[in-house]
């Protein structure tokens, strides 16, 4: 009798999903088991800047894996990806799931355009959407968000849940803190995102950013403001390099 569907796809995620991992942030472990976690990270991150090396600049777009094909906001991703597609053209990544991720990757695709997804390993809901050309699947949430904000020149994040908000406010920091600069970011949902919009305000009233941070994020519905925002940054600030070519002595392929 064969398993059914969601014991099936559990087992197919077994080399990703360990349980016994589940709880590693509860404190101190076995000496063993705090190393083999260690080099299982290590390998993480090596999986990833193996995988993504030859992407090329990209623009990485976040948002909900629950819109469906038709709804307002997926159709906005995908018609926005497919813009910064033609008119940039910089490779579209996403986290390579379905709802918005799959609408940006599949905008990419319609304009002829690299598609690019970094998928996270979960028991449930999430699997890659077909409309990537070149995907890695990660383990951890923590270094699949490195590998999405490494590789990108430019973040659009449309409406989304806890994931989008966690994706969100980590890459304002980092660009809040300098830690990346000139690294513009685009929200779009106007409506979705006005109480966002004004809590940030309340934060500047209370002294806990300064009146500056506002100009560090683009709230906008019109893909024409959203993609001549990104091309002045990129134009301003981004500077050609020459990247190396693929070692066949390191099985590698562009």
């Amino acid at each position: 009798m064969p398993a059914p569907p969601d014991i099936a796809k559990t087992i197919a995620n077994k080399k990703f999903i360990d349980p016994t991992e589940q709880n590693w942030l509860e404190g101190p472990r076995d000496r063993g088991f705090e190393l083999l976690f260690a080099l299982k990270v290590f390998w993480e991150f090596l999986r990833g800047f193996r995988g993504l090396h030859f992407v090329g600049p990209c623009i990485t777009v976040f948002g909900s894996a629950r819109f469906k094909e038709g709804h307002r906001y997926y159709e906005a991703a995908r018609s926005m990806s497919k813009r910064l597609s033609e008119e940039l053209g910089l490779s579209i990544m996403t986290g390579g799931g379905p709802g918005i991720m799959e609408a940006a990757n599949r905008g990419a695709r319609e304009a002829g355009g690299p598609s690019v997804g970094c998928n996270i390993a979960l028991p449930f809901e999430q699997s890659v959407n077909p409309y990537v050309d070149k995907f890695v699947t990660i383990r951890y949430f923590f270094v699949r968000k490195v590998m999405l904000a490494k590789y990108s020149y430019a973040f659009v994040i449309f409406p989304g849940g806890f994931g989008t908000m966690d994706e969100f406010f980590e890459i304002l920091t980092l660009v809040q803190t300098k830690k990346v600069e000139n690294f513009p970011i685009v929200v779009m949902g106007m409506d979705y995102y006005q109480p966002i919009r004004d809590y940030v305000q309340f934060m500047v009233e209370q002294g806990t950013i300064s009146p500056e941070d506002l100009n560090l994020v683009l709230f906008t519905d019109s893909e024409e403001e959203a993609v001549n925002h990104i091309r002045q940054f990129l134009t301003a600030n981004y500077k050609p390099v020459r990247r190396s070519r693929p070692v066949w002595w390191l099985f590698e392929k562009s």
